[in-house]
């Protein structure tokens, strides 16, 4: 697996930058295919904050995209928090995959991610114009953009898909109706479903 590593307002020792690609690199073996992974620290400068390092990791392969952010007090700490977290989600990944295996409607998928999941604790957060950033016409920070590959999903995957990238909404092409969707979560934490007309 190639485990590519960046830092934004943190230090990356070169110490820090081995365990990533070590512990990051291990997670292959719980699905086959997994072929990239890109690994992000960050430092988060609000003083009301106890877990300042963040670690954000997403893996792709064979269509797939699984990603967690997480924050500690400890650089090191967030990297075992994120490998746990993933094995987590890659063991989901796996075993939804097998089930369609069995009934021989096992399918490779890709999606669009179109925004950032909520992280506790922003509020102060610094969001200097990054590579990707830009300024709307209302005057509003676009602070991240991504895009991926798209293939229609059914609805059922579109919500596998969501809980692997750890988002609250998911877009995707509805495979039934071929038009695009948005999949998301409500706050009364149900599942809402946009489907364009």
């Amino acid at each position: 697996m190639q485990v590519i590593v960046s830092s934004r307002h943190a230090e990356l020792s070169p110490a820090l930058r081995d365990v990533a690609v070590q512990k990051i690199g291990r997670l292959e073996r719980f699905l086959d295919g997994m072929s990239r992974a890109e690994v992000h620290f960050d430092h988060q400068p609000n003083p009301r904050i106890a877990e300042k390092e963040i670690c954000e990791v997403t893996l792709e392969g064979h269509g797939h995209v699984v990603r967690c952010k997480v924050a500690s007090v400890d650089s090191f700490a967030a990297v075992d928090i994120a490998v746990e977290k993933l094995e987590q989600q890659l063991h989901r990944l796996k075993t939804r995959l097998r089930g369609k295996a069995a009934v021989g409607s096992r399918r490779t998928h890709q999606a669009i991610v179109v925004g950032e999941g909520d992280f506790d604790g922003d509020e102060d957060e610094d969001h200097s114009m990054a590579d990707d950033a830009f300024v709307t016409r209302a005057g509003d920070l676009v602070v991240k953009q991504k895009s991926f590959a798209i293939v229609p999903l059914s609805i059922d995957d579109a919500v596998l898909q969501m809980e692997l990238v750890g988002h609250s909404f998911y877009f995707f092409t509805n495979a039934k109706t071929g038009r695009a969707a948005v999949l998301y979560r409500r706050e009364d934490a149900k599942l809402g479903l946009i489907d364009q007309a």
